[in-house]
């Protein structure tokens, strides 16, 4: 945004010269001299005199607005443009590990709760400008679905893209834990988190989770583990009619909280329990909050210096006044 300013505004005192100046050239200028005066002639005298009196003064006021237009030039006006550019200078390496398991379809949150963890995760990315984010999935196995990147608009993307089905049903923690370790190991990164969300219990996969936690703490990944479902029984898939849409029924909600607490407190993190979707927001915002990426503001300042022109017009008005005067107005002077 450009704003306008004065580099020497000190200058502007000599214009309370000006009127000084002024009163000086009217002063020798008005100086009685003897004139002869005829009777009779008063009034096309008056008439004439006007005119004269008129283009008398014309330059001395051009000479005037001439050093008026210098002081200003000597004040160096300028235009100023602002810009501020944001550098991170401790970045966090982030890597959101969800489950897309079947019972991510629960209707305890709307509309579900994968639906649900999209829309607040997608919120999370956009609220971290200056951070790599990666996105891993699992069910029955894991796999990267987004490594990481600073380009958010890929991630959001891929994000959006979420859904049931991708791989084989289960839940396997450890698999979703160890991956997005794989992920962060090898990161440069001041901080190293990871978002391990899930709605059940450890029922499948090759690695433990407590092994992966093992990982996770040796790399000093820090990792915030969140249950989501609400307590006591939820709308979950159980079944396909023969148009193969889902049936749902009352089921009871399990989630194993004491092993997503002892993942979070060995690696320095913390668990959270998301019941409905205010919570879940709720959740990523407080994360957002304990993991804040060092910002430093470097400003840049581009400057149009104007002095110039009104140097140009002040010397336009000083060589006007001298054609007039030596010139148009000689007669009359």
């Amino acid at each position: 945004m450009w704003s306008n300013q004065f580099l020497n505004p000190e200058f502007f005192w000599l214009l309370l010269l000006l009127p000084l100046l002024a009163f000086w050239m009217w002063y020798t200028r008005n100086r009685k001299s003897p004139e002869l005066k005829f009777p009779g002639a008063t009034g096309i005298a008056d008439s004439k005199n006007n005119v004269m009196v008129f283009l008398h003064y014309i330059p001395d006021l051009l000479r005037l607005g001439a050093i008026a237009l210098v002081i200003i030039g000597l004040a160096r006006p300028r235009s100023t443009e602002e810009n501020s550019k944001t550098k991170s200078s401790e970045g966090i390496d982030i890597v959101m590990a969800v489950d897309v398991s079947a019972s991510m379809l629960a209707r305890d949150l709307r509309p579900n709760r994968l639906d649900a963890t999209k829309e607040v995760a997608a919120d999370f990315i956009q609220d971290r400008p200056n951070d790599r984010i990666g996105l891993v999935v699992y069910a029955g196995e894991s796999y990267t679905q987004t490594p990481l990147t600073s380009d958010h608009k890929i991630l959001l993307n891929s994000l959006k893209s979420l859904k049931y089905g991708l791989i084989e049903d289960g839940t396997a923690i450890g698999m979703g834990l160890a991956t997005a370790v794989n992920r962060l190991k090898e990161s440069k990164a001041k901080g190293k988190v990871i978002i391990l969300l899930t709605d059940g219990e450890n029922n499948s996969g090759q690695i433990d989770p407590l092994t992966a936690t093992q990982l996770a703490e040796s790399f000093n990944i820090r990792t915030y583990t969140i249950g989501v479902g609400t307590k006591g029984t939820a709308p979950t898939p159980a079944a396909y009619d023969f148009s193969g849409n889902i049936i749902y029924r009352n089921m009871p909600v399990n989630i194993d909280e004491e092993l997503l607490k002892k993942i979070a407190d060995q690696t320095g993190g913390r668990y959270f329990r998301a019941t409905d979707n205010s919570k879940l927001k709720e959740i990523y915002s407080e994360i957002d909050k304990l993991e804040k990426t060092k910002l430093q503001e470097l400003k840049f300042y581009s400057y149009d210096e104007k002095f110039e022109q009104y140097i140009l017009i002040a010397f336009g008005l000083l060589a006007l006044e001298l054609l007039l005067r030596y010139t148009v107005l000689k007669s009359f002077i």
